[in-house]
């Protein structure tokens, strides 16, 4: 891993999707065969505001270290990398967790967490979306719904993140454009995909 996205200047747009391959089949009666292969990821597209030479050459440069889609690095993204709910505390897993669960409990959570926040635990890279609200009970335990299920175990006590959430990444092409114009000011787009 070769470090982190540098966080000024800030993406003034983001585009993010979800990446999960599914096989179908149907049969001539309507009904319908599915299976999901290979491991759910984040995909996302950041863009600038017009930029000076001297705002654009860190970012650019950046770029150019990760040698196209060879290197991973970590980046926050604006806005969707925090919570929306009021959680607060040092969030751990209360118990541990198999490879496959979606149910994952949780302790020391003061607040609510809600559906649509990212979360990441921090032995693993894999970044995942809570999927309904939860809130923390009179000890301060929840049980929050993820998806996609656990990529991997989790023990007890293992810190769960909720604010500026690191996703690992890639970048997703091999070309690396920037425009410039008689303005002098740089515009530019990158494309990262979660690194599994």
């Amino acid at each position: 891993m070769s470090g982190s996205y540098p966080t000024t200047p800030v993406f003034n747009a983001v585009n993010f999707s979800s990446e999960q391959k599914t096989i179908t089949s149907t049969t001539d009666s309507g009904k319908m065969f599915s299976v999901q292969v290979d491991g759910q990821r984040f995909k996302f597209s950041a863009s600038y505001p017009p930029m000076t030479r001297a705002e654009f050459a860190p970012v650019y440069a950046f770029v150019m270290k990760q040698r196209s889609q060879k290197e991973t690095f970590t980046v926050i993204p604006p806005v969707i990398s925090n919570a929306q709910g009021n959680i607060s505390g040092i969030v751990s897993t209360n118990g541990s967790h198999s490879a496959g669960d979606t149910t994952i409990d949780i302790q020391n959570i003061t607040g609510t967490i809600l559906a649509g926040d990212m979360i990441k635990f921090n032995t693993h890279s894999k970044v995942y979306l809570v999927v309904e609200d939860a809130t923390g009970d009179s000890n301060d335990e929840a049980t929050i719904t993820i998806e996609p299920p656990l990529r991997e175990d989790v023990d007890t006590d293992v810190v769960m993140l909720y604010d500026n959430v690191p996703f690992t990444v890639r970048l997703t092409n091999d070309i690396q454009i920037f425009n410039t114009g008689t303005d002098s000011l740089y515009r530019f787009e990158v494309d990262f995909i979660e690194a599994l």
